[in-house]
């Protein structure tokens, strides 16, 4: 049926320790088969090491509490620009375009849990706790994908005209 499709930004509620939306979309984005509770207990022992570690650094810049290291990690994944395919003329061309800021915060997502996933032999809670802390810092796989991206929309900048 025609309009039956709920907007899921309506029901999405902030996670119960700070109160933060994005960080339980990021919490939905880590579970697995519907299990939410497992998700968020990895997430919160995450954000646990991350405090933990933080509460030994002294660097005056360096954030204070561990939802700022997220914040922060996130928003230095984001990526700017992007390459689509587009058809032109028989040929396909790579042609650089702008990311919406939806599409921005969910391919940090992905990046970061990627990065997270791909290291193995650790608990996950340790190796997202590192990928978050290292992308904080502007460093990582995670800052790698995005730096790719960002190449790739650079060498192929003649192509832009073809972005409609």
């Amino acid at each position: 049926m025609a309009g039956r499709i709920t907007k899921s930004e309506d029901q999405l509620r902030p996670d119960s320790r700070f109160q933060n939306i994005v960080l339980a979309k990021f919490i939905n984005c880590i579970m697995y088969d519907g299990k939410k509770s497992v998700a968020t207990r990895v997430m919160y022992d995450a954000l646990n090491m991350i405090q933990t570690r933080l509460e030994k650094e002294n660097d005056e810049n360096a954030p204070k509490t561990s939802i700022e290291v997220f914040e922060r990690a996130i928003s230095n994944v984001k990526p700017i620009v992007e390459v689509r395919s587009r058809r032109v003329g028989g040929a396909n061309y790579q042609v650089p375009v702008q990311v919406s800021k939806r599409r921005q915060q969910s391919l940090a997502f992905r990046w970061i849990i990627q990065a997270a996933r791909g290291d193995a032999g650790k608990p996950m809670h340790a190796r997202l706790a590192r990928e978050l802390y290292d992308a904080a810092r502007g460093e990582g796989k995670a800052m790698t994908t995005r730096e790719n991206t960002h190449r790739m929309a650079e060498a192929n900048k003649a192509f832009a005209h073809f972005a409609w």
